[in-house]
């Protein structure tokens, strides 16, 4: 390839490419785990259960159980005059059927004694002894949570395909699901090229890098809820790189690859990846940064590899990641929807400018105030060299193809990054 220009892919069709070639993980694909494993895992199945929500009629509040044929006329220069002939607390079980001219004290969460329809919360009445005066009329059933009100046994529960949060995780519980089926976790691996590379721990000679790629993909990855399988660093030797990448595509569900993507004399993973029977489908985009991306696919009888040779320089490639990597790896997952990219419209704060010849993305923070997304640009140079600014980045901010300025106070399309995506 060195030497020859490569057209550029407008970023929309490089898009909608990755994604028709992204294979979801199937049902052959799930794994059972505990529910105190299940946060953050994908359903691989729809949940039921055999409970009612709520299991049983209950009080909403505090008060007394009654028949609201015996409060339908009452006020306060009139109150109904009960007799209490029973306490109900959360977790008894009634003993006692309500009569006419009855009532059971009752609280919030206790289950309705037989014969009462409606409860009277306690602020509306008077208690005098063994009786209770209800001082004002209440609707008919008020205070009642009817059984199956909110779920009703049998039905589904959760659907498969949505990642499971908190809120998830409780309804689980409430519903006596020990037990999950749940998509297994996407394997990445993760390589990078360079002889000028060295690990973090390794003191630094003249022209050398530490190898950040190494441990912002991996958790770039994490993040998303992938295994990163961490390869290390890969010489600028052909047959080195050639044995790696072999490797990786044997143990992983995507590969990603940092360096040797240009046009230099270095560069060989295009090469590589055709000698190893790949198809490449990708090997530019219209985009900075990240202009040179390899998108390839491995294809045997048992299983699909996605490649992704993604630039060197760290910036290129964390924006890469965020921009084509992070909706491939989503849908992989198993993810039902919600894997495509979001963009948010929001008011820029300061000036963003671009060369105008490629779709362009400047890096920051999003902000909402009063209701309102606001984006403000990380500061110092914007350089695709300097990773130092892009620390704490919320929101990569979008100049479209052809337009050089989106002026302070303008409205700007805004990728939401990292935790906040």
């Amino acid at each position: 390839m060195t030497g020859q220009a490569i057209a550029m892919l407008p970023v929309n069709e490089a898009e909608s490419i990755i994604l028709n070639l992204v294979q979801p993980l199937r049902e052959r694909d799930a794994e059972v785990v505990d529910l105190s494993a299940g946060a953050g895992r994908i359903l691989a199945e729809p949940v039921t259960s055999q409970l009612d929500f709520p299991h049983w009629d209950n009080s909403a509040m505090d008060g007394y159980a009654v028949r609201f044929a015996d409060i339908q006329n009452c006020d306060q220069q009139q109150p109904a005059v009960l007799e209490i002939v029973e306490e109900i607390p959360a977790g008894y079980q009634p003993q006692r059927t309500i009569l006419s001219g009855q009532a059971a004290r009752i609280f919030t969460g206790a289950v309705m004694p037989p014969g009462a329809d409606t409860v009277v919360m306690q602020e509306n009445t008077k208690r005098e002894g063994n009786r209770v005066l209800i001082l004002q009329v209440s609707e008919p059933k008020t205070f009642v949570r009817r059984r199956a009100a909110f779920y009703q046994a049998g039905t589904t529960l959760l659907p498969p395909g949505i990642r499971l949060s908190a809120p998830d995780v409780a309804v689980l519980a409430a519903a006596q699901c020990s037990q999950l089926s749940v998509y297994r976790r996407p394997r990445v691996a993760i390589l990078s090229t360079g002889d000028e590379l060295v690990t973090v721990d390794q003191p630094l000679q003249p022209g050398q890098i530490v190898d950040s790629n190494q441990y912002a993909l991996a958790a770039f990855v994490a993040q998303l809820g992938g295994i990163p399988q961490a390869l290390g660093i890969v010489r600028d030797d052909q047959e080195q790189l050639q044995e790696a990448i072999a490797q990786a595509i044997t143990t992983a569900d995507v590969v990603l690859s940092t360096g040797g993507v240009s046009v230099g004399d270095y560069d060989y993973v295009d090469q590589i990846l055709s000698n190893l029977g790949a198809e490449i489908h990708i090997r530019s985009v219209a985009v900075k940064p990240g202009k040179p991306l390899t998108v390839a696919t491995f294809s045997t009888a048992q299983s699909s590899v996605l490649y992704f040779g993604l630039p060197g320089n760290p910036v290129s490639a964390l924006v890469s990641c965020w921009r084509f990597v992070q909706p491939a790896l989503k849908k992989l997952a198993g993810l039902a929807d919600g894997w495509k990219p979001r963009f948010i419209k929001a008011r820029s704060r300061h000036d963003l400018r671009c060369g105008g010849t490629r779709e362009t993305y400047l890096w920051g923070q999003l902000h909402l105030i009063d209701g309102a997304y606001e984006f403000s640009l990380a500061g110092g140079n914007h350089s695709s060299g300097n990773l130092i600014n892009l620390a704490q980045t919320t929101g990569l901010a979008v100049v479209p193809v052809g337009q050089t300025l989106i002026s302070a106070g303008e409205s700007v399309q805004v990728l939401p990054v990292g935790l906040t995506n």
